[in-house]
């Protein structure tokens, strides 16, 4: 597998937990598992294509690994100020509901 694509893969995983992030209050339970959940798929995607643990591959994928966190945050915010209706901390579901009000 392409370390760019792998990259823009992680890049997209980490959006909604980005988003779900930011609605929870800082260095609480639910804060620390948007942060962990997604690293064991991170690696899981390391070993299945083939990536390996070179050291170039390390700033690529922690880099894609916090700009989508920063992303995600970024729309919660975004949404937050844009929305009339309370907003979530599950992206998925508050994009069905926006949906579902027009």
């Amino acid at each position: 597998m392409n370390i760019w694509l792998a990259a823009l893969i992680i890049f997209l995983f980490n959006i909604p937990f980005g988003y779900w992030r930011a609605n929870v209050k800082r260095f609480s339970f639910q804060w620390t598992l948007a942060v962990h959940i997604p690293v064991p798929f991170v690696i899981a995607l390391r070993i299945f294509g083939k990536l390996g643990f070179r050291f170039i591959t390390y700033p690529v994928l922690i880099g894609s690994f916090f700009f989508g966190q920063v992303a995600g945050q970024y729309l919660h915010k975004l949404m937050k100020a844009k929305i009339k209706f309370p907003i979530t901390s599950c992206l998925l579901m508050d994009l069905i509901r926006i949906n579902n009000k027009d």
